[in-house]
């Protein structure tokens, strides 16, 4: 049996450069009755802070799955695929609002999707504190 498991702070080369090349992902959070919410997103990964980063406006759907987790922070899963290379992160995701964070997962946003988010008062960050990583990057 193949095992795909990946050390979230410390990726092979390989998997932080498939990261780090521009690719849709979906995020997976959890509804209040237990099922997967999937939708597409765009997600930036700091091994070295053990986060990934979603940007989004603050009434979405997301937001309000993560919001209405545990206070530990909503279980979610963030994932890619190109062929027959994949990775998934797992881990605990917040709402953040200061606008410091904000500015950092747009910068970090338009560094992988080479182009800068549009202006929006009402966006917030998904914050994921990585604890798993999963993969053949």
């Amino acid at each position: 049996m193949s095992t795909y498991s990946v050390d979230p702070v410390a990726p092979s080369a390989s998997y932080l450069a498939f990261w780090r090349e521009r690719h849709l992902c979906t995020l997976t959070t959890l509804r209040p009755d237990g099922s997967p919410h999937v939708v597409p997103v765009g997600v930036t990964y700091d091994p070295g802070a053990g986060l990934a980063r979603v940007l989004t406006n603050r009434t979405s759907t997301k937001v309000s799955h993560v919001l209405a987790a545990d206070p530990l922070g909503a279980r979610v899963a963030v994932c890619q695929v190109d062929g027959r290379r994949w990775a998934t992160l797992e881990g605990r995701a917040f709402v953040r609002t200061d606008p410091e964070l904000i500015a950092e997962a747009e910068r970090r946003y338009a560094e992988r999707y080479e182009r800068t988010p549009s202006p929006n008062p009402d966006r917030v960050l998904i914050e994921i504190e990585v604890r798993r990583a999963l993969g053949r990057g």
